[in-house]
Order: structure tokens, then C-alpha cells, then sequence
């Protein structure tokens, strides 16, 4: 399994900023991929908040296992000053709770001349662009769906009480681990130009095979789950014309699998769990 390696130079600056103009910031917004709550934390961003108080929004939440959401946001809000919300960012009534839960982590600011003064942050691609023009009501941030589309910071007044501060979505130089590099870019938070198709699509039709067999079932019409990762492709090629002259075109069905993961054509997928990540970290620490 190789290691991916993603890293625009723009995000260097990126987080020299964001460490400059945390001190003057009363709550982070952490935006987190509901599927990928583990991986998609930036670990340079848990460094730089130090102790300020956090509201963690797990987006995408629509796209993951909502008992599996469910244990994350359990698991994340033992720790103090933090509050998780999991969120669908074009849900109007989900994005108006938000001003409130950064008044309850921050009360001693918000009168007069106090407003809130928070800050978005997060990867690339978990919606911050989307979540910003929600609950300003209107269009102030870019929003694409490839990752790295925010380049600089903006400062938006979401009321005469609460400010937010954008910045570009920060990738740090390499993933901690292998494993959280691969499902990054399952998930679509790194550039498909910057990963081998099909080495992701093996990944994520492995994990399906074990964690969500009936949702590989059901989407390819396959009778049973193959032995191996390689030949459950093999059988999503031949259901979907991926095979010319005898031959898999391994490309062209990666693709498909990884855009039906991606938009949740193969359902609700979680791509980590607490429990298993804790146990999978206490084994590797061992």
C-alpha cells in the first residue's frame, strides 16, 4: 500500500496564517467528513486551536452510517469544550443551530461591541465553502467539487453578535498513516490526479467486501462476494461492460466505483469506526 503524498504549496501559507489569527478567535468550527471523521481531522489544526472551545460538524452526513456517525459524535464530545453536530450543509434549519452552539462555547462573548469572533476550518472538500453561504445567506465563498478551490481568508458578519473567519481548506504534508491516506482519497478530499485510481478502488472495494457486502450486492447485482478484492472488481467490470477483448479496463471501473461510493450510490458507508480505530491504534502503539 502506498503512501500518499498531497501538498500544495498554497496550504504552507495556509497554516502559517491560521496559527497567526487563532489567538483572537473565541470558537473554531471544525468541519470533519461524517465518513471519515479520524482521517479528515487535520492533526496540524488540533495543534495550532491549542485549548479553544470547538464545534465539530461531521459533514456529509447523509452519505454515512448513522449508527456509526452516531458512536463518533459520542466518542468526540467526551472532550471538554467540544460540541459534535452532525450536519447536511444545504439543511437551512441544521446550519441555523450553529450560531447558537458557538454562543454556548463562548459566553462570555456576544454583547455589544464582543461579538464571536470563530473561524471555519478543515481539509479540503467537507463543504466549509457551502456551510460559510449557508449561514450567510448568500454566495461569499467559491464552492467545486474538486478539493482546494478556497485560497485565501475572508472575514463574513453572520450577525451583529458572531463574525466568521474562512480560510483555505489545509492538508497537512502526508497523511499519519497509510490507511487514513487511502481513505481520504476515497472520500474525494485529495485530487484524483494525485492517486492511482485503481490502488483506491481496490482499497475501498476491500473494505465494502468485509464492512458492507450486501451494498456491493446490491449495486453490481453480484450473487456472492469473490475471495479477493481483485476479483470482486473483476466482477463489477464484467457487470458493467468494463471488459473489452477479454480484458478488464481496470481504470474505467474504478471509476465507477469510486464515484458510486463518493455520491452514495452504494448508500449510507462509513469508512472508520472509534472502536475499530482504537483498537487499531493501541495495537500499532503496542
Amino acid at each position: 500500500m502506498a503512501k500518499i503524498n498531497w501538498f500544495p504549496g498554497h496550504m504552507a501559507k495556509a497554516r502559517r496564517q491560521i496559527s497567526e489569527i487563532i489567538p483572537k478567535i473565541d470558537v473554531v468550527i471544525e468541519v470533519l467528513d461524517a465518513r471519515i471523521p479520524l482521517s479528515s481531522m487535520n492533526p496540524v489544526l488540533t495543534k495550532v486551536r491549542r485549548d479553544k472551545p470547538v464545534l465539530r460538524l461531521l459533514s456529509k452526513a447523509d452519505l454515512a452510517d448513522p449508527e456509526v456517525t452516531e458512536q463518533w459524535q459520542r466518542f468526540y464530545e467526551k472532550e471538554k469544550n467540544i460540541i459534535v453536530l452532525p450536519i447536511v450543509m444545504q439543511d437551512k434549519k441544521q446550519l441555523a443551530r450553529i450560531p447558537n452552539l458557538c454562543r454556548k462555547l463562548a459566553p462570555h462573548r456576544g454583547g455589544i461591541g464582543k461579538p464571536i469572533r470563530s473561524v471555519v476550518v478543515g481539509i479540503p472538500n467537507v463543504g466549509k465553502s457551502t456551510l460559510i453561504n449557508g449561514l450567510a445567506g448568500k454566495k461569499v465563498a467559491r464552492v467545486g467539487d474538486e478539493p482546494a478551490v478556497t485560497r485565501a481568508q475572508q472575514r463574513i458578519q453572520i450577525a451583529n453578535d458572531f463574525t466568521l473567519m474562512d480560510t483555505p481548506g489545509i492538508m497537512w504534508p502526508s497523511p499519519d498513516s497509510e490507511l487514513g491516506g487511502y481513505r481520504l482519497a476515497a472520500s474525494g478530499a485529495i485530487r484524483d490526479t494525485a492517486v492511482e485510481y485503481e490502488d483506491i478502488a481496490l482499497f475501498a472495494v476491500d473494505y465494502l467486501a468485509q464492512r458492507y457486502p450486501e451494498a456491493l450486492k446490491e449495486r453490481y447485482k453480484l450473487e456472492s462476494i469473490a475471495e479477493t478484492a481483485m476479483e470482486c472488481m473483476e466482477a463489477i467490470a464484467r457487470h458493467r461492460a468494463c471488459v473489452k477483448g477479454g480484458s478488464v479496463d481496470w481504470h474505467k471501473v474504478s471509476e465507477i466505483i469510486l464515484k458510486d461510493l463518493r455520491n452514495g450510490a452504494l448508500g449510507r458507508i462509513s469508512l472508520e469506526e472509534p472502536e475499530r480505530e482504537v483498537l487499531y491504534r493501541d495495537l500499532l502503539e503496542s
